[in-house]
């Protein structure tokens, strides 16, 4: 495939979508290509989750690195018997 079909299939592509969050991030990824530097917006649930677990951790609510490892060794192990 040229260049100029990629583009065209990119752009019929784009032309399609209605989702505005994918459209922002199809642009923002555009933009890291050709040098258009703006920062990343978080949506006011991604700002939410992130509060969220700042406050879990903040309580002690969180695993360590080993303790999410064996949890998820023990899932993988419970999972391969059923």
């Amino acid at each position: 495939m040229s260049t100029v079909d990629l583009k065209e299939r990119l752009i019929s592509k784009i032309q399609e979508i209605e989702n505005e969050d994918l459209l922002a991030e199809a642009y923002r990824l555009l933009g890291m290509e050709t040098g258009i530097d703006e920062p990343f917006k978080l949506t006011a649930d991604q700002r939410s989750a992130i509060n969220t677990g700042r406050e879990q951790i903040k309580s002690g609510e969180f695993l360590t690195d080993q303790e999410a490892n064996d949890n998820i060794e023990e899932w993988l192990k419970c999972k391969m018997v059923a």
